[in-house]
């Protein structure tokens, strides 16, 4: 788990910086010497408590580890900014929109309509999602901002071959072969962007892992039943986007739930680094 790191302080030019196999003497004015050469990544302190990225100190604790949570793949330092954490929003609207779309394409109830979406992906799922993909950037942190801006747009988008002012799927009702071919090429390429985010979390947790490694194969077999026509294939993608949706929630009640706010809290498990 992480904490609010606030405790982060600079390094300067006459602050002492600890080197591998060096020990501390408070009384040697070398240590201390302007021109003293600073590495860029190394450990300090008793217990190497300590990490010094370039001229900055942190303690390891106040630093972000990979977590769901926070749409943040690996270590990092906290934000200078002060303001609330936009993931567990982003990750709401996703899985909400997803788990509604998933359940038509797997037939639920005997629905096969997707209309009902529309309205979801336009505004929870895309215009939210944006908002806090937007807000993840100016929280500096770039894969939150990419993947959460990205799928906002995906979201709006995909509303958009609905909405009749687009006059996007009016424009193929000669050739609606063609339309399914076309869908299948959106689906793709997105398929190949959440493929390239998947290998950004390889050093994360678990969930947040398996939420980008799902989603790539949902997005490869909903491709497959558009360009397939094949109701199955199609199925399959909904079943497994259902899941998606579980895995997306859960991400974001990991950065909801704080021993503070809920009984019921969420430990992650991080995959090997090495």
């Amino acid at each position: 788990m992480f904490t609010d790191g606030s405790s982060s302080e600079k390094v300067n030019q006459h602050e002492f910086v600890e080197r591998p196999g060096r020990s501390f003497d408070p009384q040697d004015p070398a240590l201390y010497h302007e021109d003293l050469e600073l590495q860029k990544i190394h450990t300090g302190g008793d217990n190497h408590e300590f990490l010094f990225i370039g001229r900055q100190k942190f303690l390891k604790e106040d630093l972000y580890s990979a977590f769901g949570g926070t749409l943040n793949p690996g270590l990092a330092p906290p934000s200078t900014h002060r303001f609330a954490n936009p993931a567990p929003l982003g990750l709401s609207a996703f899985a909400l929109t997803t788990f509604v779309l998933s359940m038509v394409n797997a037939g639920a109830m005997g629905v096969h309509i997707p209309n009902v979406v529309v309205g979801l992906a336009a505004f929870y799922g895309g215009l939210v999602q944006l908002v806090a993909g937007v807000w993840e950037i100016a929280l500096e942190n770039t894969f939150g901002g990419t993947a959460l801006s990205s799928f906002g747009g995906f979201w709006m988008s995909f509303s958009a071959l609905y909405i009749p002012f687009f006059n996007i799927s009016e424009s193929y009702k000669d050739h609606p072969e063609e339309f399914s071919s076309a869908v299948g090429f959106f689906l793709l390429g997105w398929a190949i962007f959440t493929a390239g985010m998947t290998l950004c979390t390889m050093k994360s947790t678990v969930a947040f892992f398996s939420l980008f490694f799902l989603l790539t194969i949902t997005f490869l077999l909903l491709s497959i039943g558009s360009f397939t026509q094949k109701t199955g294939v199609t199925k399959a993608g909904g079943v497994l986007g259902v899941v998606v949706a579980f895995i997306a929630w859960y991400d974001a009640f990991a950065g909801l739930a704080t021993k503070e706010n809920s009984y019921v809290t969420v430990r992650p498990f991080a995959l090997p680094r090495h």
